[in-house]
């Protein structure tokens, strides 16, 4: 391997965006930039945690060179274990232990963060209070200030209607049952709600379904895209110790730690 292969090799970073229809993936240098194209599969139908690494797998295999990974994915998770999974296939993920799963195929060390904290990285400005909010097969949520995480908090399951939590209310299920129009009169209430509780300086408003907002925005509210917020990935790396992101090794690399 020639030493300018070997040094991307090193330096460059795997980001990977797990959802809950669809996987992404791209090769970044270590300043966020795009090494290689943006690339997504569908999430399989039977989303368990050995069909999701197949396809990440299937997904991965054409990208090269990288020396790092970075998995976004739709929950919560700690030190490189899942802890809940809402949106993927039921009672199969809590505690799987996915960075170290994905860090023994792929051979890599591997940095898991929830997804939409991920897309923060890659998407705030650093200034202030800044919200994302993802929209797509549920709801996702990130918070930041001066353009460091804060902790993360599963929102989308806070209760907004007797009945709903954030998921149940705004998520694709709602989409598809309640219709474009009244979808957009949920979210208007969602943002309302969120500017009257968090006095946000920013909101991002990102994900798949995010297309079909159809009223006029604030000043301080921002569409954003996937391929904006999978450039997070880098910036998971260049953390160091912040967000007590905890690194996973594989099994026959000797070096461990956090």
């Amino acid at each position: 391997m020639a030493n300018n292969e070997k040094e991307k090799e090193s330096t460059h970073i795997l980001s990977i965006d797990i959802g809950g229809t669809g996987i992404k993936a791209c090769i970044l240098t270590e300043d966020g930039e795009l090494f290689s194209e943006y690339t997504k599969l569908p999430t399989p139908k039977d989303s368990t945690p050995e069909n999701v690494i197949q396809v990440i797998h299937e997904l991965v295999t054409p990208l090269a060179p990288y020396g790092r990974i970075a998995i976004g994915f739709p929950g919560y998770v700690k030190c490189g274990i899942v802890e809940t999974a809402p949106n993927l296939a039921k009672n199969k993920w809590a505690g799987y232990p996915l960075a170290q799963h994905i860090s023994d195929v792929l051979g890599k060390p591997v940095r898991l963060i929830n997804d939409a904290d991920q897309q923060a990285l890659g998407i705030v400005a650093g200034k202030g209070f800044e919200i994302v909010l993802t929209l797509g097969t549920g709801f996702g949520t990130a918070l930041t200030f001066d353009g460091d995480l804060l902790p993360h908090l599963e929102l989308s399951h806070l209760p907004v209607t007797k009945n709903k939590d954030y998921d149940d209310y705004i998520g694709e299920k709602a989409f598809q049952k309640e219709g474009e129009k009244k979808w957009n009169e949920r979210l208007k209430r969602v943002i309302e709600i969120y500017k009257t509780v968090f006095n946000y300086d920013v909101l991002y408003l990102g994900g798949g379904n995010s297309k079909y907002i159809s009223f006029e925005l604030e000043h301080n509210i921002h569409l954003v895209s996937n391929r904006d917020g999978i450039k997070g990935g880098a910036k998971l790396w260049a953390a160091e110790e912040k967000y007590h992101v905890f690194t996973t090794y594989p099994k026959s690399n000797t070096k461990n730690g956090k």
